[in-house]
């Protein structure tokens, strides 16, 4: 009877997969790169507070792979940023998609040229721009731009995403006939139990428990038998590896049936970047606050407004009753169809509770739905009805300009506002100081901070700890890549190297004999870079000036002269 289960739900499983997988065009796109389609992150991977909306495409360790329209279209957008996906472009399609090519090195020579007019025009290194409609056509199989490293990317590779031109939802570029390797099963590193009602155990405790596992001969896994009581849920640890990589990737889908009823079905097929951040109700953040582990939990949990599920009953959450025995069915899917199987049996049985939950109660119950206001200390904390998804004890303190707003442990979704009473410093101290954030070694990082009058105020998402931060120190530059008054006729780039101590670096401008410069800012790398190409140098001796400026306004100059023929 298990095993007409196991293959009634792997039937419907299936059929919903395939169903899927048939309404994306699968011949109407080419593939990005010319180069073999090797994943280092998958559609829906979990994220810091989001879910990751494109694959990313490993680029061979290396930088200037070339880039190819998937498709005929017209270039809708075009971004350059120091953050997010660095230089991008969007390509909108005349089929109703929209392809987008992220952490990009340059732009192909059409397109450079576009945008650096544009630059040059704004006297900006960051641009967003929106060409208009038919402006600059693309053609199936064009080349578009070359591969990079640039914004918040942590290596070489492509992120690239297909979405929905009409609602800008994402969609798993996976679906469109894009062929990767992959016949390994996922990996299921843990698995929790978690009580739920207040009544609720499992073996004698009413906490978080981790429980064991074990791999059978037929490549499935058995859980220990657990006693319970109450309503319970599951939740795991895992993640899917593809042919010919070794990145920890993302899982596609997860089946929870209970005695051969599904309970929780969800998948990462699309979702929508307005509801990207409730993945924080998806995982155990207190969990992740702890260990850096993203535990996903097969039940809904208080304000969660995913719309990833395809089928839930009872929210996921099983009731157990006493005397009766369940068997727990967990399906941990790729888009392969490679399936990992865990099955959990329980026998309804409520035992003496030997560890209990302790809920530390404070002074300051926030209710989520309605709006809280605290001062402590210095400062005071404004939090919006709704920055929370659930009702909770917060702890706060402080000492001296120092305030420790609850923990890590509890994530926000709506920014928050801190304000600090700064009277008590002159106003040539109050140039130089700004709001931080510490981290658990009390390092502090600056937060944009609001200077009005004597209060300063800054708007996060982060609980932890924030004080009052000094910086005095004006940032620095230095020469990279050549000497002064060096004679640079065969360098195609000029690079300098600015740094900043503590609050960071604000702003930075370059000239060129007097005239603007675009210098391009690697964060990661703490380089400014100029493309010889850009301008026609018309004089032997040329002076390159360079102004930085910091969070709280230190600034530094340098002047330097070079020789080009």
């Amino acid at each position: 009877m298990k095993h007409f289960y196991f293959v009634f739900t792997f039937v419907l499983l299936f059929s919903f997969h395939v169903f899927s997988q048939n309404q994306y065009p699968k011949d109407a796109f080419r593939s990005p790169l010319d180069i073999p389609m090797i994943l280092a992150g998958t559609f829906g991977e979990l994220r810091s507070n989001h879910f990751h909306s494109g694959i990313d495409i490993k680029t061979q360790q290396r930088e200037g792979i070339k880039v190819y329209g998937i498709g005929d279209g017209t270039i809708t957008r075009i971004k350059v940023s120091l953050w997010g996906y660095g230089k991008v472009l969007y390509i909108t399609h005349p089929n109703g998609y929209t392809s987008v090519y992220g952490h990009l090195q340059k732009f192909s020579p059409e397109i450079e040229t576009y945008i650096k007019k544009i630059q040059y025009q704004k006297k900006m290194y960051e641009v967003e721009v929106f060409p208009d409609f038919g402006e600059l056509k693309i053609k199936k199989g064009d080349l578009i731009a070359y591969s990079g490293n640039t914004g918040g990317s942590a290596g070489p590779h492509l992120h690239f995403e297909i979405r929905s031109s009409a609602t800008e939802k994402p969609t798993n570029p996976l679906l469109y006939g894009y062929e990767v390797a992959d016949a390994t099963n996922p990996t299921l590193l843990k698995l929790f139990g978690y009580p739920i009602s207040k009544d609720a155990q499992i073996k004698q405790s009413n906490k978080r428990v981790q429980l064991n596992f074990k791999k059978q001969k037929d490549g499935t896994f058995l859980a220990d038998k657990i006693n319970a009581s109450g309503t319970i849920g599951f939740g795991f640890i895992a993640f899917d590896r593809q042919d010919m990589a070794a990145n920890k990737n993302g899982i596609y889908s997860v089946n929870m049936s209970v005695n051969g009823t599904t309970y929780t079905n969800y998948d990462f097929e699309t979702f929508s970047f307005t509801e990207t951040r409730y993945i924080n109700t998806l995982i155990d953040y207190d969990y992740y606050g702890k260990y850096r582990q993203r535990i996903q939990k097969c039940f809904k949990s208080a304000g969660n407004r995913l719309s990833i599920y395809n089928e839930l009953k009872n929210d996921g959450k099983i009731n157990i009753i006493e005397g009766l025995s369940y068997s727990v069915e967990l399906l941990i899917n790729d888009l392969k169809n490679n399936v990992t199987k865990l099955i959990i049996p329980i026998e309804g049985k409520k035992d003496l509770l030997k560890i209990k939950k302790e809920e530390k109660k404070t002074a300051n119950y926030i209710i989520a739905k309605k709006p809280n206001n605290y001062s402590i200390g210095p400062a005071k904390v404004y939090f919006p009805s709704n920055t929370f998804y659930e009702n909770f004890y917060m702890n706060l303190e402080n000492q001296n300009d120092t305030v420790t707003i609850h923990s890590n442990k509890v994530p926000a979704h709506r920014n928050f506002t801190i304000t600090f009473d700064a009277s008590k410093y002159s106003k040539e101290e109050q140039k130089q100081l700004f709001i931080a954030r510490l981290d658990q070694k009390k390092r502090p990082s600056h937060v944009s901070t609001y200077k009005r009058g004597n209060t300063f105020t800054t708007r996060t998402k982060y609980l932890g700890t924030y004080t009052i931060a000094k910086d005095s120190i004006a940032p620095k530059i230095s020469l990279k890549n050549f000497k002064e008054k060096q004679w640079l006729n065969n360098y195609k780039y000029l690079t300098v190297k600015i740094t900043d101590d503590l609050s960071g670096i604000n702003t930075y401008s370059a000239t060129l004999n007097g005239e603007w410069i675009l210098m391009e800012y690697e964060s990661k790398k703490n380089t400014l870079t100029y493309n010889f190409d850009d301008k026609i140098l018309n004089k032997k001796q040329c002076e390159l000036k360079i102004v930085v400026t910091d969070n709280v306004g230190n600034k530094s100059e340098l002047v330097t002269n070079f020789y080009r023929k």
